[in-house]
This record gives C-alpha cells, sequence and structure tokens, in this order.
C-alpha cells in the first residue's frame, strides 16, 4: 500500500465560502487550461480548479483511507454555504483506479468550485480566493483543429480479437458467463492538446452523458455508477449495444438490440450485479425487469435505472466500493472475470473503467464509470479507451466493431 497527500487537514485552507451567482454562464467556458475538473451534464452539474488539497492513494483500503481523508479534512473547517444543496461548500473530486488495490486512486479538493443545479448558480472558494476573479474568467476560443496520428496501444486489432475468441472459449468451458475487454488507442498531436476544447466538445455532442474530468483523464460517460442524495440511491446501469444506423436502418438496429437475447442476458447480469452489491445497504430497493434504450449521437445502449433507499451506516465511499466493479466493466463471477482481464487484455487500465465522480461533505455526490474517455499524456498525446462485454455467442469481428464505435466518441472530440 502506498498513499501520499498534499495539503493535510493542517496545512490546508480552513475556510470555505459558498455564494449564489447570477453569473456563471456555461460551466466549462470558466475552466483554466491547467487542473480542469469537471462534473457536467445538459449544462448542469461542477466544475472545479486549483487544488486546496490532494491525495493519491493505493492499496486494499484505498477508498475507506480516502473516506477517513476527507472526513479529517472536512473537520472543522469554517464553511459560510448560502445554499446548503448537494454539491455546495466543500467539494471532493475523485477518479478511482479499476482496481484500487494495485492502481493508484486520484482525489482532489478544488480551491475553486462552480455549480449549477435546477437553474440555481453557485461559486465556492477555499481560502482566500478572489470570487471576483473566478467570475471575469472569459472562455477561450478553440484553435484550429490538429492533425493527429494514432497508433495501436497494448494490442493490435488481431490480437484483440484473439483475446475476445479465447474469451468465448473459456465462457463455454463454463468458467464465468461474462467478462469485458478493453483496448487501448494511442494519439499523438501537431499542437498541445487543451482539455477545454475536448471537454466543450464532448458536451455538446453526447448532452446526456456526464462531461468528467479529473486530473488528466476525460471523457463523456453515460454511465451512473452511483448517485447519493441523503438516503435516495440511484444508479443507471448500461449493457449491450448496438451502433447507429441512417433512416429506417437505425429503427432496425434499435428494433435488434431490445431483442437480442445476447444483449438482454448481457445487461440482466450487469443489473443483477448492481443489485446484489447494494441489496445489503438498503431498506428499499427496485430495479425493473425490462430495459429501455438510451439512444446516443454514435451508439445504443440496454439501460435500467435503478433507485433504492440507503439504511443509515454506509458512506457513499464505501458504497462505490462495494457496488465496483460491475459486470457491465468487470463481468461475472466477479473474480473469475477480473483474472481473466489480467491474463487477455495486456494492459494496465488505470483509472479506466473506474469510479469517477464528486463528494460534499454531507456525503452527497454522484459517480459514473469512466468510460468513453482518454488520459492525456504530456501536452500532445492521449491514451484511448474502449471496451466490450463478452458473453456466450460474442463474435470477435463484431465486438471490434463496437470498440471503434466508442473510440468515435472521442475521436470526435479531438478531430473536431
Amino acid at each position: 500500500m502506498t498513499a501520499a497527500a498534499l495539503g493535510s487537514p493542517e496545512a490546508a485552507a480552513r475556510t470555505v465560502t459558498t455564494v449564489r451567482t447570477e453569473a456563471a454562464a456555461e460551466l466549462l467556458d470558466r475552466l483554466p487550461a491547467e487542473g480542469a475538473l469537471s462534473w457536467v451534464r445538459r449544462g448542469e452539474g461542477l466544475v472545479g480548479w486549483g487544488e486546496a488539497a490532494r491525495l493519491e492513494v493505493t492499496g486494499p483500503r484505498a477508498l475507506q483511507e480516502a473516506a477517513d481523508w476527507w472526513a479529517a479534512w472536512t473537520t472543522g473547517l469554517d464553511t459560510d454555504d448560502a445554499l446548503g444543496v448537494a454539491g455546495s461548500g466543500p467539494v471532493l473530486f475523485a477518479s478511482i483506479a479499476f482496481d484500487p488495490a494495485v492502481g493508484t486512486s486520484v482525489f482532489v479538493v478544488p480551491e475553486v468550485v462552480l455549480g449549477r443545479r435546477g437553474g440555481v448558480s453557485w461559486l465556492t472558494t477555499v481560502g482566500d480566493v478572489d470570487p471576483r476573479e473566478v467570475l471575469l474568467r472569459k472562455r477561450v476560443d478553440d484553435g484550429p483543429a490538429p492533425r493527429l496520428r494514432y497508433a495501436d496501444g497494448a494490442l493490435d486489432p488481431a490480437s484483440w480479437c484473439a483475446a475476445v475468441a479465447a474469451a468465448v472459449a473459456r465462457i463455454g468451458d463454463g468458467d464465468l458467463q461474462k467478462v469485458v475487454l478493453a483496448r487501448d488507442l494511442l494519439v499523438s498531436s501537431d499542437v498541445p492538446l487543451d482539455p477545454r476544447r475536448l471537454l466543450r466538445k464532448l458536451a455538446a455532442r453526447f448532452p446526456d452523458c456526464w462531461t468528467f474530468a479529473v486530473d488528466g483523464l476525460l471523457g463523456a460517460t453515460p454511465e451512473l455508477l452511483l448517485r447519493r442524495e441523503g438516503r435516495q440511491l440511484s444508479s443507471r446501469v448500461l449493457a449491450g449495444t448496438a451502433p447507429r444506423g441512417a433512416g429506417a436502418d437505425d429503427d432496425r438496429l434499435a428494433a435488434a438490440l431490445i431483442a437480442s437475447a445476447k444483449d438482454r442476458a448481457e445487461h440482466a447480469l450487469a443489473v443483477e450485479s448492481v443489485v446484489r452489491a447494494l441489496e445489503p445497504f438498503c431498506a428499499t430497493l427496485d430495479a425493473p425487469t425490462e430495459p429501455e434504450l438510451l439512444t446516443l449521437a454514435n451508439v445504443r445502449h440496454l439501460a435500467t435505472d435503478v433507485t433504492a433507499t440507503q439504511r443509515p451506516g454506509a458512506g457513499l465511499l464505501e458504497l462505490v466500493g462495494a457496488v465496483h466493479p460491475t459486470a457491465a466493466v468487470c463481468g461475472t463471477p466477479r473474480a473469475e472475470a477480473g483474472t481473466l482481464i489480467g491474463e487477455l487484455e495486456g494492459m494496465d487500465r488505470g483509472r479506466y473503467a473506474g469510479p469517477v465522480g464528486w463528494l460534499d461533505a454531507r456525503g452527497d455526490g454522484e459517480f459514473g464509470l469512466a468510460l468513453r474517455c482518454a488520459e492525456l499524456l504530456g501536452d500532445d498525446g492521449a491514451r484511448l479507451f474502449a471496451g466490450c462485454g463478452i458473453v456466450a455467442g460474442s463474435d470477435p469481428a463484431s465486438e471490434l466493431a463496437e470498440t471503434q464505435s466508442k473510440f468515435a466518441a472521442f475521436q470526435a472530440a479531438l478531430e473536431g
């Protein structure tokens, strides 16, 4: 286990001020180039920058250590919060490793947070940050589109298809029911990649997704792992994917997805994994038996919204640790799928497919899964990620095409 913290509870600024503001404009337009933090959907959510405190932690107790650290940091704060709503007051942004026991998870308390919810906007500052400087910040216009070069990541397409075939064989042998296999794609640019430009383009193209950024990992995820407000919990489970088409072909693809026995079986495993993880913590829990279709710009997913009422006790990070990894990003059974991922994927996922989101001092917050995303590498490079659920009957060529559709979500932001 390793842990590192910058800005200990003793050293951090102890004054937090939240005020209502009518001057927040578009949240993503306010971000600086460095240290952008984001959780935005349809123009509402949170953005932040600056670091009042930071924790990087690795090990089997990483999420418990982070929860303890956050509790210590917020204890004794001089907080003036004029709103008292979810996301006001001190906020912790988090990007958690896919496997927190071996990967590094990052937690950042911003010096500045701008929020909007239900048409109400607010500004939170930590320490002696001047609110006038925040509200005078102007949008920086996009420069020319970069020239990009792509290269294979850990596995080339043929090798990745062979890994899918091997996974299907293991499923046929009865070793497991499902495994999620991901691949990465490397990109380099002739000019620095500006995270603000990428976030704005992702938000415009995928307004129904949560546009996120934490410590260089940014993307637009359609999957809400867990939201908590008071004792109310909700989760949007996605599994089963089909590409979009044109005209009548689009309708045909939608009908085929909702009728697909393979995709419905994959989806049912994902819903069951969330329900089983949440049940011990909940007084009530509802999971519809029939999935809906979630339509995005480039793909459709089978979707189920799970809702629950939590019993008193566990904090949000504990709940996130119990739910993650779901069958939607790992497989079923979880342990066997995780082992097979390590054998076949050939790459370190890092924070890809891990929980990403925010938590406030009241314990409210939202966490999605870091999907349709990229990790920025220096000023002019990035590593893109995409994955697919592999079940009995999965075809390697079709799964490869699905990853290419998912890569396209981020490539459009890079190239547009």
